[in-house]
């Protein structure tokens, strides 16, 4: 579908449904189609789904498989290119959707994660039914999950090789596991999953996860305090410029800096983050009734980690969407035809967060002229990389555009709408130290505040992280993490004599809880009650 300026749409996948629903099946099975076809072709075929959705992480074809100073994939997090780069890489799944015969229209929709549906209903059924009836037949719905056609072995884990996937491994989402990479993981992984036999009761359990994540909020004396992914992705589209809009890396470094009274900055990466990790296997640590919502120990989905995330087929949904807040961003703060990247800044370095990729040297400095590797286009009958350059306008240099979702008609922050409204709490509580090296996999960072003998769940910071950072040498340095959890909601009086305090929600369900700390200034002790533990991370409010 092209729009009036003959530019090509992607539509959301809300919309295909609806169309599907009304009796016009084409555009949805043509998808269906599309992805059926990649997923078929063999392994090494350069259009095949094996192919492109190993360039995100394993199997690690890149300099990273066999060299301890690169993190193995190509993708990028925690730095400038992270938007950039993905907007490359879901124009290359989109190529490969196009190269099917019949397909050649397809456009890769995106999930409108923000939109009513999603907030009352989560995942769009497309992306979850178990089948899909296609030209008289059904067929397992190719963008439910995705059965490996050649085994990957993980080679850079040592001897504790957790991502290594043998045949015929099938993707899986929350609340399953799917870490079979050792003979202790698929011990774990079947006892596990043993326990989720039914199909569509783990739909509903998903979509309720996702729900939950989307809408959560708290009610501390009168005030209703949002602490929900569709807040943060609202907040991120007032990032003042592209550095701190683009990764979590340049934002820490920007809320640090902050003077009292402004409100931190969200970055585009950090919802993003949030998403994966719902879908990949946690829950929000409590819901928004206050109900037992604490993480499922053993739940391991693909999504939830980037070495395998690019393996589900969500994951190209998801990321349009990001793709799609990213261009809305730029609308609204007049960048469709440039971007600038504070120079020699956090998130600005090819090791900050995560270590370089194959193809960028260690310790350099990113720009918009750095190689957005594998991706590859031809420029005067020669190949090179694709640069951020490359992937300003979407409309003018891709060719695609965008068709009606949530997030468009938000009204602009005035400049004093980013500093603290009279009467409300200027402080922030603030994390820091806290080095994710030791903590397999992902993992979040949850505050609390205590107030007349309640505790409620501030917010939470998803960290999307590996099961073993530590053999990456070029990451070590870089691998402190912080989070900021502004009370500008409360009032003084509301938060006056409160306590504060942080948990650490890892893959195996392990709580690390903090004592509690007073403003304006304390320290946290991390550990299991009731023997302290060493120091793992500071807490601070002020």
């Amino acid at each position: 579908m092209n729009n009036a300026s003959g530019v090509r749409v992607r539509p959301s996948i809300e919309s295909l449904q609806v169309e599907y629903r009304k009796g016009n099946k084409k555009p949805l099975e043509d998808l269906m189609r599309a992805w059926k076809g990649i997923k078929a072709l063999p392994p090494d075929d350069p259009n095949s789904f094996f192919m492109i959705g190993g360039f995100h992480g394993e199997p690690f074809r890149g300099a990273g498989w066999g060299s301890a100073s690169y993190w193995g994939g190509y993708c990028n997090h925690g730095n400038v290119l992270f938007p950039t780069w993905h907007r490359a890489y879901l124009l290359r799944l989109e190529q490969a959707l196009q190269s099917i015969p019949g397909c050649e229209q397809v456009m890769l929709p995106f999930w409108d994660e923000t939109s009513e549906e999603s907030l009352t209903k989560g995942i769009p059924w497309a992306l979850t039914d178990p089948d899909f009836e296609l030209d008289g037949e059904k067929i397992p719905n190719p963008l439910a999950s995705f059965t490996f056609n050649r085994a990957i072995t993980d080679n850079i884990n040592g001897d504790d090789p957790n991502y290594s996937k043998p045949l015929p491994y099938v993707t899986v989402r929350y609340p399953l596991s799917g870490l079979v990479g050792t003979d202790k993981d698929r011990a774990a992984t079947e006892k596990h999953n043993a326990r989720f036999k039914d199909a569509k009761e783990n739909v509903v359990l998903l979509n309720r996860n996702i729900v939950d994540w989307l809408t959560s909020y708290i009610v501390v004396k009168g005030n209703v305090v949002p602490t929900n992914v569709k807040r943060k992705f609202e907040q991120c589209l007032d990032a003042p410029n592209y550095t701190v809009f683009s990764n979590t890396t340049s934002a820490a470094q920007w809320n640090e800096n902050l003077p009292e009274g402004a409100i931190p900055v969200v970055p585009l990466e950090s919802p993003h983050n949030k998403i994966h990790l719902a879908v990949g296997g946690f829950d929000v640590p409590h819901g928004p009734n206050k109900g037992d919502f604490s993480p499922i120990p053993g739940a391991n989905g693909d999504m939830g980690e980037n070495d395998t995330a690019g393996l589900d087929p969500i994951f190209y949904f998801h990321h349009c969407f990001i793709d799609r807040v990213f261009w809305l961003w730029q609308k609204r703060h007049g960048f469709t035809q440039h971007l600038d990247v504070i120079a020699e800044y956090p998130g600005t370095n090819s090791v900050d967060a995560q270590g370089p990729t194959p193809g960028t040297v260690p310790n350099s400095w990113l720009t918009l002229s750095s190689p957005l590797d594998p991706f590859k286009k031809s420029e005067n009958g020669k190949e090179r990389a694709y640069t951020s350059l490359d992937c300003i306008n979407i409309e003018e240099q891709l060719g695609y555009t965008y068709g009606p979702g949530s997030l468009e008609d938000l009204p602009k922050l005035s400049l004093a709408a980013t500093t603290v409204p009279a009467g409300n709490s200027s402080k922030v509580v603030r994390v820091s130290g806290l080095n994710r090296a030791p903590i397999a996999g992902s993992f979040l960072v949850s505050a609390y505040v205590n107030v007349d003998g309640e505790r409620h769940l501030l917010g939470t910071e998803a960290v999307l992280s590996r099961w073993s950072v530590q053999y990456c040498a070029n990451c070590q340095t870089h691998l402190e993490v912080k989070a900021f959890f502004p009370l500008d909601q409360f009032s003084v009086s509301a938060v006056e004599g409160a306590q504060y305090d942080v948990e650490i929600h890892t893959r195996e369900g392990v709580r690390l809880q903090t004592q509690p700390a007073s403003p304006p200034v304390s320290q946290a002790v991390a550990g299991a009650a009731p023997q302290a533990a060493p120091k793992l991370f500071r807490l601070e409010v002020r």
